[in-house]
């Protein structure tokens, strides 16, 4: 019985990860470019939405449902861009009033549509041939959606983009220094505009996961605060890609764990299994500040506005 919870546990967590993971990895985009991004949870929501929407409204397929999640938030984006980027709002207030912007907008559609607890055929495994016959190993990676199989690679292209690409390398001194940036030639306004729009969809498709590769349908307010947990990996990660996808597994790990607990039938108060993923978070946020700041790469100018007349 031990061996098969633990088998159904593993097996579990490379779909739980991905949400946070995807998440972390859209944030620390728009971040390096030196904007802060609290908007997180709205770009999820309206992911979620929007991804049902495609398969219900238009009968679009789920690989094509995240790409409209992916289109969803980045039209989103847009709006959150040209509030910090060209009206230079504060960009926690911008942040914050994006995330209950989307909140009532995904309320107000997914209940008028009709979209509310209605189940969509969603994402479903891609068994590898042959290697998802090998034990243990093959159920737990080799039996797992496109997206799944999708996300290292990602993460790889993105590590790779920021530490080997010119683009990574305006990217990173526009985060660092706008105004050198500026004084360089860097189109400080386009390359924010850019970073946000490619990270939101990235988020979007995050959201997009939860309600078609995972629940498989949508409930109003389903992404359940994973968006605020998705900044604390970024932070936990020092903005760093690979250690970002550590802290998604660990995070993901703990909420596969739940419902596994639950199925096993172990008597443990139901409120304190929703607290355990939030518990996590506060003791990441607690270990960092412990550590200290030392190999943090962070961007300089995060938060802070471009005036091109201050120079």
């Amino acid at each position: 019985m031990v061996l098969d919870f633990l088998m159904n546990w593993l097996a579990a967590i490379p779909g739980f990860v991905v949400p946070f993971a995807l998440a972390a990895l859209g944030l620390l985009l728009i971040e390096k470019a030196g904007v802060l991004s609290l908007g997180a949870e709205g770009f999820m929501l309206v992911g979620a939405l929007a991804g049902i929407g495609a398969i219900l409204g238009l009968g679009a397929s789920p690989l094509a449902a995240l790409l409209c999640a992916a289109l969803a938030a980045t039209l989103l984006s847009l709006l959150y861009a040209v509030l910090v980027v060209s009206l230079r709002v504060n960009q926690v207030i911008a942040g914050l009033s994006l995330v209950f912007l989307a909140q009532g907008l995904t309320g107000l559609i997914g209940t008028g549509a009709g979209w509310v607890n209605r189940p969509v055929d969603g994402l479903r495994p891609v068994p590898v041939p042959l290697l998802g016959d090998l034990p243990l190993i093959g159920q737990v990676v080799f039996r797992q959606d496109t997206v799944v199989y999708l996300t290292v690679p990602a993460f790889a292209l993105v590590a790779w983009l920021l530490a080997r690409t010119m683009v990574g390398l305006r990217l990173r001194a526009v985060g660092d220094g706008p105004d050198a940036a500026d004084t360089a030639g860097i189109g400080v306004s386009a390359t924010r505009y850019g970073a946000i729009a490619a990270g939101a969809a990235l988020v979007g498709i995050a959201g997009g996961y939860l309600s078609v590769g995972i629940a498989r349908i949508w409930v109003e307010g389903m992404t359940g605060g994973r968006g605020w947990i998705a900044i604390a990996i970024v932070i936990f990660a020092r903005w760093r890609p690979w250690s970002a996808l550590a802290g998604a597994l660990l995070f993901g790990a703990i909420e596969a764990l739940i419902p596994r607990i639950a199925a096993a039938g172990i008597q443990v108060p139901q409120y304190f299994i929703a607290m355990i993923p939030y518990l996590a978070t506060l003791a990441v946020m607690v270990w960092t500040c412990l550590r200290g700041g030392g190999g943090s790469m962070e961007p300089r100018a995060l938060g802070r506005a471009h005036l091109r007349e201050d120079r």
